[in-house]
């Protein structure tokens, strides 16, 4: 009996543990996607994987214009092999104040939620490794630190099992 009252509290702290966007209702600064992302932003970051071993870095030249309700971003990636690639999000903020967002390589709509200094931001993302695509599903969290740093940590499932972790620092340049 006390195992099984052990592992039910050990389940229910685990299941206790998960962050919620609520948690960041009184943080500051606050955190304005499209002001922060408006103009020029630089990033670099990294990818492990599930074992928590780096596996690439990178950096990324970001490039953001609003029209409307409407934030484009031309997020141009630079590997540590030499590798490019190019990514043109589509984001648009909804009278609810949420966030969608569409890419060429986001599978259906990206949806998030800014509250305090923190965007979650959640999508599945079609990756190409070798001679075939894996959809990837990313749970984004993009932490403002100042009017300049921004921190976002991704974890990466496929079929809810963990795969990685992309970790990337941003900085809005003048």
């Amino acid at each position: 009996m006390k195992k099984m009252v052990w592992g039910a509290m050990c389940l229910f702290g685990l299941l206790g543990c998960s962050a919620s966007i609520n948690d960041y209702q009184n943080t500051r600064p606050i955190f304005n996607v499209f002001s922060y992302f408006e103009g020029d932003v630089t990033a670099w970051g990294m990818l492990q994987d599930r074992s928590g071993k780096q596996t690439r870095r990178f950096t990324v030249d970001i490039k953001g214009t609003v029209a409307n309700d409407t934030l484009t971003l031309e997020e141009d990636f630079v590997f540590d092999d030499g590798e490019i690639q190019r990514r043109v999000w589509m984001i648009t903020q909804q009278p609810d104040g949420t966030y969608t967002g569409r890419a060429d390589d986001v599978v259906g709509e990206a949806k998030g939620v800014a509250l305090g200094n923190t965007l979650h931001w959640q999508y599945v993302l079609r990756v190409p490794v070798e001679n075939t695509t894996y959809d990837i599903t990313f749970n984004d969290w993009m932490y403002l630190q100042d009017d300049k740093h921004l921190f976002n940590t991704a974890k990466m499932t496929k079929w809810g099992f963990s795969v990685g972790t992309v970790t990337l620092f941003f900085e809005k340049q003048n």
